[in-house]
């Protein structure tokens, strides 16, 4: 048995197995595993078995050095006092039969009796313990038990039953052999506040996973498998990142984990028709688990290639949903009837109805009636793609493949796989290969215009289908019945906004090992940033797009952005961003850097004025003392002395402290501090004519002693 090969629950079961002491880091078990190993051989010996041990040593007046090592050990591995007993006789041991099991080594020994309280989870042994293991099997006659030379020491006394275990005192450094206590036993763990910020919005979060995140090694590409092109089947480029194709191309189901729950997730057919009568089926084959409210939801029907995979949500995008309704354009109305879990939804559009065109739907054989009619002339000769947009459903298709259908479809009707390919129009072609992909990296502060610009470029650009990433982009996705979520959602708004960026960061995986063009649409501020993020896409035509407005610009889209949307990002967080702010360079990482506002000159001056006003306003995130007799001085964003409002809208108005009163430096819970007049503790912020009541008396910091870090 290789010990150092061995996990930490290995190791415990191992001593567990053995009878020994399971508490303490992986080195210590490992050590202690190894030390009953050898202890283990040395018993066996030459003779295997207890004789042929003993008889190696004969003369000894006990076990062997390394078992009597062993089973001195106690389970809290303080040291045993210094007087031993009388030693006693050797036991005249007789060879046990061949058929004779080892007996399992004896309990621990229990501490010395000037310990007082037991270690949590200790068991003592009932009073005259003599039971043997169970699988003990009784020696031959011959053999003679040792005499007992330890008994229990009569000063011990078990704990009462209503002993609890005590908290162990804090301190700096555990003394020399202090073993950690076992982490399957209960703790008593201090609660630990977390402030609840309503304005932290999807910025802060963007800006905290930019400080905390490190480079990624660039991902494996995904192996393409060879299918036949002509056969019509689930698009594996006119699809959402988050929605996974199965192999045989007509099944596929989005992805539950984190928040994905919350996200709808669409794919379309990789051929569309736009001449004759033509149909497909589409069955929702598993409903997976989730915890969003309403998590089972399908809508299935037809679109343009040049539509977004929201089915239903802009014009020439047509669905039927499960909830009973259809969609276009973000226009819900009552349709047929709900659909669920193993319905067949059957899609029907008729090209031959003069100068419209019809859509209806089939639910499990039953028609449901026309759903859609439009005129021809507003098509304009486009063909429209089987589409499906799903949230925690599987689905399965059936363009034509199936040798039987699920249900009869109306006579005159063909399934769009039995249709000639030159009577199909195949979708929008990915790109070959890696060169022929771009990533464009948006880099600027909060509200400076990235989004907007990463909107019109990707309408401007059709053919090359962009793909934003981005929290605006994820947000868009977690829409209900066309609405933004921050509308009609009645949980934690933060969490939320948490759970969408966590979202980003696994698509920002899932996208490097995908051929497509992407716009990150993200603040990327940080030079470390810049380089994680684009590690991963080496092989790409990385690009960096700075959006840098002049200061009043900027300042004036924030000023409209926190009217129109509420505060997103705090001051503290767009002060450190401008502290930090770096340029991107064209080099290792990037193969072009343009700037849409103000030119890489001008830029320059106002980012060296971004990184002294941050500077300014409060000290590196790493240093948290001032170095002057170890004193702590304002943290960012925290204690006296803040930061000038970002906005311009306060005058000289400071942010203030946030938390209770807990040694640092800061007021009482919810208090302003200096001359501040809106406060960011918990609750709302403070109106300007607010004067802190007479009888509360704030103490300044210097009373306070430093924290301990």
């Amino acid at each position: 048995m290789d010990v150092r090969r061995l996990r930490v629950n290995e190791l415990k079961e191992e001593l567990g197995r053995r009878g020994l002491d399971t508490r303490g880091l992986k080195a210590e078990l490992a050590e202690r595993l190894q030390a009953a190993l050898e202890a283990e051989d040395a018993r066996r010996g030459p003779g295997k078995g207890w004789g042929g041990a003993c008889r190696q040593h004969r003369g000894c007046s006990s076990l062997t050095p390394a078992v009597s090592t062993l089973l001195a050990v106690p389970p809290t591995e303080m040291k045993l006092p210094e007087t031993k007993p009388e030693e006693p006789p050797a036991p005249a041991y007789n060879v046990p039969p061949p058929n004779y099991s080892t007996p399992a080594p004896p309990y621990n020994i229990p501490p010395p009796p000037t310990y007082n309280a037991p270690p949590a989870g200790y068991g003592m042994p009932p009073t005259g313990y003599s039971v043997p293991p169970a699988g003990y099997s009784a020696p031959a006659p011959g053999y003679s038990t040792p005499p007992p030379a330890y008994s229990t020491p009569p000063a011990y006394s078990a704990p009462p039953a209503a002993y609890s275990t005590p908290v162990p005192p804090t301190y700096d450094a555990p003394p020399g052999g202090y073993s950690v206590p076992d982490p399957l036993q209960p703790r008593l763990l201090q609660p630990r506040k977390r402030p609840y910020e309503e304005q932290r919005g999807r910025g802060y979060y963007e800006h905290r996973e930019d400080k905390r995140g490190r480079s990624p090694q660039p991902p494996a590409e995904d192996e393409e498998e060879d299918f036949d092109d002509t056969l019509v089947a689930i698009d594996t480029y006119n699809c959402d990142l988050h929605f996974k194709v199965a192999r045989d191309r007509y099944s596929g189901y989005p992805l539950t984990i984190e928040g994905f729950a919350y996200l709808w997730s669409g794919a379309r057919a990789t051929y569309g028709a736009q001449q004759g009568r033509v149909c497909y089926e589409m069955k929702v084959s598993d409903h997976l688990p989730s915890t969003e409210p309403d998590p089972h939801v399908v809508r299935v029907g037809w679109s343009l290639d040049s539509c977004s995979t929201q089915l239903g949500e802009e014009p020439f995008s047509y669905g039927y949903g499960g909830t009973g309704k259809k969609s276009t354009n973000c226009k819900f109305e009552n349709y047929g009837e709900t659909f669920a879990e193993n319905d067949v939804i059957t899609c029907l559009v008729d090209f031959e109805c003069g100068e419209e065109v019809e859509m209806s739907f089939m639910k499990n054989g039953k028609w449901l009636g026309v759903a859609y009619r439009v005129r021809k002339e507003l098509l304009g000769g486009r063909a429209l793609f089987p589409h499906v947009l799903v949230k925690n459903c599987a689905i399965e298709f059936n363009f034509g493949q199936r040798e039987d259908t699920y249900f009869s479809v109306p006579p005159g009707f063909t399934f769009i796989q039995h249709l000639p390919v030159a009577e199909r129009v195949r979708g929008t072609l990915g790109p070959k290969s890696k060169a022929e992909c771009e990533i464009l990296m948006m880099v600027g502060l909060p509200a400076a215009g990235k989004t907007t610009w990463a909107v019109k470029h990707a309408a401007a650009n059709p053919s090359k289908k962009y793909n934003i990433l981005g929290t605006n982009a994820i947000m868009d996705k977690m829409r209900v019945m066309g609405l933004r979520r921050q509308r009609n959602y009645a949980g934690r708004w933060d969490i939320l906004i948490q759970q969408a960026t966590q979202c980003l960061n696994r698509l920002i995986q899932i996208a490097a090992r995908k051929k497509r063009n992407y716009i990150l649409d993200q603040t990327n501020v940080y030079g470390s940033a810049q380089r994680r993020k684009m590690r991963p896409f080496e092989g790409f035509q990385r690009k960096a797009i700075v959006i840098c407005p002049t200061d009043q610009d900027l300042r004036d889209r924030t000023i409209k952005r926190t009217d129109e949307e509420g505060k997103d990002v705090p001051d503290h967080a767009v002060l450190e961003m401008k502290a930090n702010f770096t340029l991107p360079e064209v080099g290792e990482f990037l193969d072009m850097v343009l700037y849409v506002e103000l030119q890489r000159e001008e830029a320059e001056v106002l980012v060296r004025q971004y990184n002294e006003e941050g500077r300014n306003a409060g000290p590196p995130p790493e240093k948290r003392f001032d170095g002057g007799g170890g004193r702590p001085i304002a943290f960012r964003g925290r204690s006296g002395g803040g930061f000038q409002r970002f906005d311009g809208r306060g005058g000289n108005t400071v942010t203030t402290m946030r938390g209770s009163f807990q040694n640092r430096g800061g007021g009482f819970r919810g208090s302003s501090g200096g001359n501040s007049s809106t406060g960011t503790g918990r609750g709302p912020p403070l109106p300007k004519s607010h004067t802190p009541p007479t009888p509360f008396w704030v103490p300044p910091a210097s009373c306070f002693p430093p924290p301990f870090l």
